[in-house]
């Protein structure tokens, strides 16, 4: 095989010049009665999907948003969420994209730090919102989405009998707008002609801080038409009008928004819209819904494995199954391999990579072709180098260095962090902008790509990305606590934990009552995924020769226990 030119600069076929709406208006006017959600069995025609979002857009400027206006969205996968996405985008405003189980602390941190004038959230959240709001610097308004206002009559009746006659007294009065009452304040409203800028922030996602403080990444409307695009060529022929994809991923996670919705609407296909799931339910949506694409973090695909409900199923209607967030082992993917195998489907899965500072996935393994070990290649127009860690020195085939990459789906760069913006984007002296990183990989010379480690001390948990240094600041916080240590330790079914180890203060006992306390204390600070699964009490910790917790020691640690 003739080896690769490793060292070309990119070469930028067009991808769509508009708007991430503009791109999906495209998509309704070649396809305007397929559908483009669907949500517990209630289904948005494309041209439904437009005029729904040009009302809620209309509802917007009619509230003063106005460009680069910043609005957050704290919601699941919805129709809701979905739709005031590409509103905001129909008039230039920026989406804020959050956790909708952000703990209220942080909730505040978001709406400060994009200077958010508004939030949408579910009314189950709504209380935890309406005191995040009046911790805030500025006024911000809410809006207040009902999961029964998306569902067909019947439906809607069930749900408000069970699960939604807990939360119909809100919104409080005078604190609050429902959904369905700020789009009718858009009837009647002009909205302006769109404007596109190529390098303009549409969208802000989040990605834990290394040094405790969460950063913001600017997206741009083209970086997400070029992955929307990249992952049509992926697919091949198949993902267009009459398929469709089981959007289980989140829409604050990269995956979730880019590859779950945006490529999906943009090729004119059907997002299966899935607010919240068990292992057992996502499988009977499978089942029922028939998706043609499904994808996933490793502890989806190890959890889908043991559900009984598949059994004698025929899986033969999909054509496409995606893995990233997490490396998958060599074991975990010969078993789901086997699976599909078994129940009909002549796919297998296809592990991914990327960062949300590349919008996501930005390399994944072909779809008949796997080396072990390997991620696969870059996508289209996606260019990797391996270069000494924090160089523009380039490293031979096979040898391990950093990975950085250059590519249409980059980042502008971090909301307010000029510092991480120099050490994260730089141009070299072609002019070419790359990332780095921060990941150890090698390159071989079919030009296939390995990850290595990160050169970052992070921890992955469920595809969550989880950084020790802040789950210690707050653990340090606490009045009990005199200091902290947090590590990732192996799970069957997260991949990785968080454990903390802790040093109290010399007067308070170590009791599992004290455990409850500081994991109560948690829940103001940390979202879910980031909360500590255990706490070790110490009375002191290892420490290197310059005085700093020794973590790698009880890395080590963990690793001999495990092997016990």
């Amino acid at each position: 095989m003739k080896k690769p030119n490793l060292d070309m600069t990119p070469v930028v076929h067009p991808y769509p010049e508009t708007t991430m709406f503009g791109a999906v208006a495209d998509a309704a006017a070649r396809f305007p009665k397929a559908p483009a959600l669907e949500f517990m069995g209630s289904i948005t025609t494309f041209s439904e999907f437009i005029r729904k979002t040009e009302l809620a857009a209309k509802a917007f400027y009619k509230a003063g948003i106005r460009r680069n206006d910043v609005v957050t969205i704290g919601m699941p996968n919805t129709p809701q969420a979905v739709i005031c996405l590409y509103a905001l985008n129909r008039i230039g405003a920026i989406a804020n994209i959050i956790h909708p189980l952000s703990s209220k602390k942080n909730i505040t941190f978001y709406l400060d730090y994009a200077d958010s004038k508004m939030i949408l959230c579910l009314d189950q959240f709504y209380e935890k919102v309406l005191d995040a709001v009046k911790e805030a610097k500025r006024e911000v308004r809410i809006i207040v989405a009902r999961i029964s206002e998306e569902l067909n009559p019947v439906l809607a009746a069930g749900y408000a009998l069970t699960q939604g006659k807990e939360y119909r007294k809100f919104p409080y009065k005078g604190k609050g707008v429902v959904w369905s009452d700020f789009l009718r304040t858009g009837m009647g409203v002009k909205l302006p002609v769109m404007q596109y800028e190529k390098d303009k922030t549409s969208v802000i996602l989040y990605s834990g801080g290394t040094s405790g403080t969460p950063k913001g990444i600017c997206l741009s409307d083209y970086g997400f038409n070029a992955i929307g695009m990249q992952v049509a060529d992926v697919c091949g022929c198949n993902l267009t009008y009459g398929c469709s994809f089981l959007s289980v991923m989140p829409l604050f996670h990269g995956f979730g928004i880019a590859i779950g919705i945006h490529a999906i609407l943009e090729n004119g296909a059907e997002c299966i819209l899935i607010p919240q799931f068990t292992k057992e339910t996502y499988a009977q949506a499978i089942i029922k819904k028939k998706p043609n694409f499904i994808a996933g973090v490793p502890t989806l695909f190890e959890a889908l494995l043991g559900v009984d409900a598949f059994k004698g199923q025929d899986l033969s209607f999909l054509v496409g199954v995606f893995c990233g967030g997490d490396a998958v082992n060599e074991d975990l993917r010969n078993r789901v391999n086997k699976f599909f195998k078994e129940h009909n489907a002549s796919v297998q899965i296809r592990e991914g990579y990327g960062l949300t500072e590349c919008i996501n996935a930005s390399c994944l393994t072909p779809e008949h072709t796997y080396k072990k070990g390997s991620i696969g290649l870059p996508l289209r127009d996606m260019v990797y180098k391996i270069v000494e860690p924090g160089t523009f020195n380039e490293l031979p085939c096979g040898q391990d260095g950093e990975i950085i990459i250059s590519g249409p789906t980059l980042m502008l760069g971090y909301l307010k962090n000029e510092e991480e913006n120099e050490k994260t984007l730089r141009v070299d002296e072609n002019g070419t902008k790359w990332l780095f990183t921060g990941d150890m990989g090698s390159i071989d010379e079919e030009g296939y790509v390995y990850f290595k480690q990160r050169l970052k001390r992070m921890i992955i948990s469920s595809g969550y990305n989880v950084y020790p240094s802040h789950v210690e600041k707050v653990l340090d916080s606490h009045p009990d606590v005199d200091y902290s240590c947090v590590i990732g330790v192996k799970d069957s079914y997260k991949m990785q934990k968080v454990r903390a180890y802790i040093v109290l203060n010399s007067d308070v006992p170590e009791t599992e009552e004290e455990k409850k306390k500081i994991l109560e204390y948690c829940k103001d600070y940390l979202d879910v995924f980031e909360r500590p699964k255990q706490i070790y009490f110490r009375k002191e910790l290892p420490r290197t020769l310059v005085g700093k917790v020794a973590y790698r020691t009880l890395e080590l640690e963990a690793e001999a226990e495990e092997k016990k």
